[in-house]
């Protein structure tokens, strides 16, 4: 049995993408899923299942598509890749509590070095940003809102779901109660 971490992306931003958390889970646990919780309204979800990534991840997505009526990219991670990733965070250490401009933004696969290069294009004065993987970290100093970096993820080619070090933090204290 493996603990996982879903990440659905763009859950409960703007008006295209509405789902009930309680509903979500109830649907994970009709697909077999155990100890499913879910954290906020933006697509988090803890949970343990026997089930490798990919198929794993391809049975979220058309229990969404089935159960929602919406085509949602889902990011898996497991217990260990999202501790792993804590510790890789070239901005600050998995404690600290100054993490209010750190982001990361999680991918399903390796992003391509094509998509890579043209985030580095990005013009964004302030912002920075590592590639680590399928994890994009991202320093913020000015804020998410305005960020022209977290506005290009897109350019990547590939799609990506990003996390403030807050969520981050509290899924990892979710997942440890397993």
């Amino acid at each position: 049995m493996s603990n996982y971490i879903a990440l659905l992306r763009g859950i409960n931003v703007g008006g295209n993408t509405r789902m009930k958390m309680a509903e979500l889970k109830l649907m994970m646990e009709q697909l077999g899923l155990s100890q499913v919780q879910t954290y906020i309204q933006s697509g988090n979800v803890v949970f343990q299942s026997e089930e490798e990534e990919e198929p794993l991840r391809t049975k979220l997505e058309q229990g969404i598509a089935a159960t929602f009526g919406m085509s949602v990219s889902v990011v898996l991670r497991t217990a260990a890749e999202w501790e792993r990733m804590m510790l890789d965070c070239p901005y600050l250490s998995a404690e600290d509590s100054s993490a209010d401009n750190v982001q990361v933004a999680l991918l399903p696969v390796e992003p391509p070095q094509k998509g890579i290069d043209k985030l580095k294009a990005v013009k964004a004065e302030h912002d920075d940003f590592r590639v680590n993987g399928r994890d994009i970290y991202l320093f913020l100093p000015q804020g998410v809102r305005d960020s022209k970096l977290a506005a290009a993820l897109s350019k990547l080619g590939v799609p990506a779901t990003a996390r403030n070090w807050n969520t981050v933090r509290k899924l990892a204290d979710m997942i440890k109660s397993f």
